[in-house]
């Protein structure tokens, strides 16, 4: 696999690179949509022998924009660029979004980003992809624009998925999947399980007490996390080895009325710890709601028969 490399406008693209073939978009989730469409830049870069370029942003932009309506995140910036590595894009030209630049003219940011800063003669983006200041730039001004750069620009039909009733393949619909429970869907639609990452942090230790130990992992607010339930899981530890979790996300109404959600992964066959490392939680599947029992024993009654079904699903 080749390494990607990283630019942006401090460092910019090498200048023995004359031409590319681009795409530009937000990408999070880098979702079986998005692979679709970037599966066809790379097939022209190839054709032509010149190297791809994505162009994302170091935010959501509507972060800036509209914060209060700014969505929950699928795949933070590091993950992001893991994963258009892993789909074999050479070049990520990654923009600070700002106030400047959401007050930029969609003409100055095409001439400025596409014709100057990454050289493109072909450009791949979703048929509804809007930019630029007021976001009134899209696909047919990025087409008259283009044409008088010498730049081809492809407008691309939103991908449906074959498997319920031809809805869409967005960052949207996995989002509310997510929210609602509907963890096989989300998975399906992402084309791998859905993962999150964050710190482990000193939890009440009331796990450990019942034979029962958790890492308390503390994930960012702006990460979009699965529903309040109990999930089959990996869990990722920093050596590089994976082991069996299960992983409980909720209020615990059972030993506490909590209001916030946490997140409490209980490594199978597994004595160590963790406290202070970075965690990656890898979801497999969703085996229950979370419920409140009656007392410690038949909290413990259930856990005894999640931990069955995990390992059935997961060895």
């Amino acid at each position: 696999m080749s390494h990607i490399q990283i630019i942006n406008d401090s460092y910019p693209l090498p200048l023995t690179v004359e031409q590319t073939v681009s795409s530009i978009g937000v990408f999070d989730g880098v979702h079986r949509g998005h692979q679709r469409l970037l599966d066809l830049v790379k097939d022209e870069a190839r054709s032509h022998s010149i190297p791809s370029v994505v162009v994302t942003f170091d935010k959501h932009p509507t972060q800036i924009t509209s914060p209060q309506n700014a969505p929950r995140i699928l795949t933070p910036l590091n993950r992001k660029i893991q994963l258009l590595e892993e789909l074999e894009i050479d070049y990520v030209y990654v923009l600070a979004f700002n106030e400047h630049r959401a007050s930029t003219p969609a003409v100055q940011f095409i001439r400025e980003i596409f014709s100057e800063a990454i050289r493109a003669t072909s450009i791949y983006v979703g048929e509804d992809f809007q930019f630029g200041h007021k976001r009134l730039g899209n696909v047919n001004l990025l087409k008259s624009e283009g044409k008088s750069l010498g730049i081809t620009v492809n407008g691309v039909g939103l991908y449906t998925s074959d498997y319920s009733n031809e809805e869409v393949i967005s960052s949207t619909v996995i989002r509310k999947h997510l929210q609602d429970g509907e963890l096989a869907l989300a998975n399906k639609k992402l084309g791998r399980p859905h993962q999150i990452s964050g710190k482990v942090i000193s939890g009440d230790k009331r796990g450990r007490t019942i034979g029962f130990p958790t890492a308390n992992i503390s994930v960012d607010a702006e990460i979009a996390v699965p529903a309040d339930g109990v999930y089959a899981a990996w869990y990722l530890l920093q050596d590089g080895n994976r082991k069996l979790a299960a992983v409980n996300i909720g209020k615990r109404p059972t030993f506490s009325d909590s209001e916030v959600s946490v997140v409490e992964a209980h490594i199978l066959d597994f004595d160590g710890d963790l406290y202070g490392n970075n965690a990656v939680l890898v979801f497999e599947k969703r085996i229950r709601s979370e419920k409140k029992f009656a007392g410690l024993k038949e909290f413990q009654q259930q856990l005894e028969i999640d931990l069955t079904e995990i390992r059935a699903t997961l060895t």
